[in-house]
């Protein structure tokens, strides 16, 4: 059985299995913390039964299996604690390396082993709701998951970010974003998704950014952009709202403030660039026209706002070459959606340019070579309609919901800049 069910067996005998989380011994006593993906219980081994050698001898993360009554103790974690009459030893373990108050560093070289901590525990279990919460939405929506290549020639959120490799003598890339073939399959199935990774050679060393990452990104025939962005505010608030419900109890032990996750509800606010260019200036921030933001300009705007909010119609030269002209001459079609608290951009969509003619002049401003995207061209030849999407960091989402302070805690072995192991 599993620890979190010890509540329904007080008085009985139990089979644990799992691994010693803390353990110290007191003239013929073993008190060991057990651990298993449910939860810690305080057990207690006592000389005379059969193992309490090896219990006696064994040290933190050894994985065991005992036997043993239940009993309430309010002083014991969780308030129980089992009497052990059955001790074995699967998997030893001497002298475990971590201990309390390690660096950020050594953790990250012993990442193998850190993965066990009880935080990590917890944020796992919110990451993989979250995955399947999106696979539940899109599903709920109608929308067919599908998938595009990871090995692709063409760059789709540009060239200074691609990572390089040799394909058979050829050269190519580590996909950005399934974009560009996931277009190919408008016509097919109309209202597609996928979750996949994606890969971008950023030499950035914030507390939001990784080199590989999970990638929940949509596509839709017949959506504008208005269309997207209600979509986009939809999906969020519907895996917010469910994760508190399943998980409450890990967020609460994470730390997080649960109510700023509450009232996460559509609609969300909407400015557009340029009127973020003038709040930014009233805050005291000086940026001009065409400039991106960074961390400090999406913490002083997330200042006015407790929920996601949309930053829209942005200069069309500082956004890809596919986003479709807003008619103004300067802007496109297109969203970020920032989260509040200052943890940054989560989303980013548009609606797609569907005009070959526009597409391009705009490949030509972008400086793009035309063979490798002849493919991305026929889709305009042949049937275009309106299509919009939109793409979504999953660990930049982990991080918010659970309130942590560093995306390199949301996922089992980040990829950052300077590590790639282990």
């Amino acid at each position: 059985m599993q620890i979190d069910e010890i509540s329904k067996h007080v008085g009985k005998t139990v089979d644990l299995r799992g691994w010693i989380h803390r353990i110290r011994s007191s003239k013929g006593i073993v008190f060991m913390a057990l651990r298993d993906y449910t939860g810690i219980v305080q057990c207690v081994v006592k000389d005379g039964i059969p193992g309490f050698k090896e219990a006696e001898g064994t040290g933190m993360e050894a994985s065991v299996s005992l036997e043993g009554k239940v009993r309430k103790d309010e002083r014991a974690p969780g308030g129980f604690e089992v009497e052990v009459k059955d001790f074995k030893l699967v998997g030893p373990s001497d002298n475990f390396p971590i201990r309390e108050f390690q660096s950020p560093e050594f953790l990250l070289d012993y990442r193998h082993l850190w993965v066990r901590s009880q935080k990590l525990t917890k944020i796992f279990k919110i990451r993989s709701d979250v995955f399947g919460l999106i696979h539940e939405f899109f599903r709920k929506r109608g929308f067919y998951e599908m998938q595009s290549p990871s090995l692709t020639q063409i760059a789709c959120e540009g060239g200074s970010t691609l990572f390089e490799v040799n394909y058979f003598g050829q050269k190519a890339y580590l996909t950005q974003s399934w974009q560009l073939h996931a277009e190919a399959m408008i016509p097919v199935l109309e209202k597609i998704y996928c979750i996949a990774p994606s890969f971008r050679a950023e030499k950035s060393r914030t507390r939001k950014h990784l080199a590989e990452y999970w990638h929940a990104e949509a596509e839709a025939a017949w959506t504008d952009h208005e269309g997207s962005m209600k979509l986009q505010e939809d999906m969020v608030s519907y895996v917010v709202q469910r994760v508190i419900k399943m998980r409450k109890k890990e967020l609460r032990e994470l730390g997080r403030d649960i109510k700023k996750l509450e009232h996460i509800k559509p609609p969300f606010p909407r400015i557009t660039y340029e009127k973020a260019i003038e709040m930014l200036k009233k805050d005291g921030i000086r940026r001009k026209w065409g400039d991106d933001f960074g961390a400090p300009e999406e913490r002083v705007l997330a200042k006015h706002f407790k929920k996601p909010f949309f930053v829209e119609k942005w200069p069309k030269y500082s956004k890809a070459f596919y986003m479709k002209e807003s008619g103004d001459g300067k802007t496109v079609l297109c969203d970020d959606l920032f989260m509040p608290e200052g943890y940054g951009e989560l989303i980013g969509g548009s609606e797609r340019e569907t005009d070959i003619k526009t597409l391009l002049r705009r490949m030509k401003e972008f400086k793009l070579k035309r063979k490798p995207y002849e493919f991305y061209l026929d889709l305009r030849r042949y049937g275009s309609v309106p299509h919009s999407g939109f793409g979504l960091g999953i660990e930049r989402f982990v991080m918010w919901i659970c309130g942590i302070d560093h995306i390199r805690d949301t996922i089992a072995f980040p990829r950052v800049m300077n590590r790639i192991h282990p």
